[in-house]
């Protein structure tokens, strides 16, 4: 008699085998799950970020950039450590200085850590009870604030008086190769147009390329008072000096203009004394035939000033 064979159609082939799979990996899956439920002890390694460093204190390039950790959880706890490598960050405000080194204490500062790291102190042993940060000095010196300034007036319109910061100087520390060669520091320009009303408000010091120093203030206040100014002009007389007792000199003209802005609030203030135009015999050379005029007195709140006629005609006489 002929044995019949029956063949296992392949569509049941590939169905089993993916049946097989799936329960395999759910089982794994599963295995998984269960182990890390449980309760772990293991040391992981918690990456660590310093801020606030001190103003009058460079930290130093070598310094703890971990802190090992004993933690008792439940292995999703210790495995997202592993993971993601969430850091600390180390407040240097906290520390404090013994030895020529910053000591900032696990145990002081346990609230704040167990806040960023999630973490129970009860269950969590850290292997450092402080962590050690090596610093040198920084050298401090105190900076005039220079304006860098961009302005533009309406038409009858100016500045009384310069713009005011305040502070009008900052302290800034640093190596002390590094701020030995600056003298000031400025803000970063300030632009206004068509100005008619005071300004005020406050300006950003420019630290460009000044990273390794650091800064008391990153801005300073500024305010500018504006008036409406209008132009006057008076009549002074033209003084000669140094004019050797034998020498009889004549001038022309023995007076000259001067035109200027003034506050209209002001106006009447100006006098033609309070203004003095002089001219040097001593700077004369050979062949010249002028002398120069130049403004020496003016009342402060009288601003551009301009002498109608600089170049003075002279005569010696014998």
């Amino acid at each position: 008699m002929r044995e019949t064979t029956i063949k296992t159609p392949d569509f049941l082939k590939k169905s089993n085998l993916q049946t097989f799979g799936f329960f395999l990996l759910f089982s794994a899956l599963v295995w998984v799950l269960v182990q890390l439920s449980k309760d772990y002890t293991q040391v992981v390694s918690i990456p660590l970020e310093y801020v606030n460093p001190p103003m009058d204190k460079s930290v130093a390039e070598e310094k703890p950039v971990s802190v090992e950790v004993r933690m008792q959880d439940k292995g999703f706890s210790i495995l997202y450590f592993q993971l993601f490598r969430p850091e600390l960050q180390i407040d240097l405000e906290q520390a404090r200085e013994e030895n020529g080194q910053l000591v900032y204490s696990i145990e002081a500062n346990r609230e704040d850590i167990a806040r960023q790291l999630d973490i129970d102190f009860e269950e969590t042993r850290f292997l450092a009870d402080e962590i050690i940060i090596d610093f040198q000095p920084k050298k401090l010196k105190r900076l005039k604030v220079v304006p860098k300034l961009n302005l533009s007036y309406a038409v009858g319109y100016s500045a009384n008086e310069e713009i005011r910061l305040s502070p009008d100087s900052i302290d800034v520390s640093g190596p002390e190769s590094i701020i030995d060669t600056i003298k000031e520091i400025n803000t970063f320009p300030l632009t206004r147009s068509d100005i008619s009303n005071d300004i005020s408000g406050r300006i950003a010091i420019d630290t460009t390329g000044l990273g390794m120093l650091s800064f008391y203030h990153n801005e300073v206040s500024y305010a500018l008072e504006v008036e409406k100014f209008t132009e006057g002009q008076v009549q002074v007389p033209v003084e000669v000096q140094n004019v050797p007792q034998d020498v009889n000199l004549s001038i022309f003209p023995q007076e000259v203009k001067l035109f200027y802005q003034v506050n209209l609030k002001q106006y009447d203030l100006v006098r033609p004394e309070d203004f003095s135009v002089v001219c040097d015999f001593e700077d004369i050379t050979e062949g010249q035939d002028y002398l120069l005029a130049e403004l020496v007195r003016k009342p402060e709140f009288v601003t551009n000033i301009r002498i109608s006629e600089r170049k003075i005609q002279f005569i010696i006489k014998r």
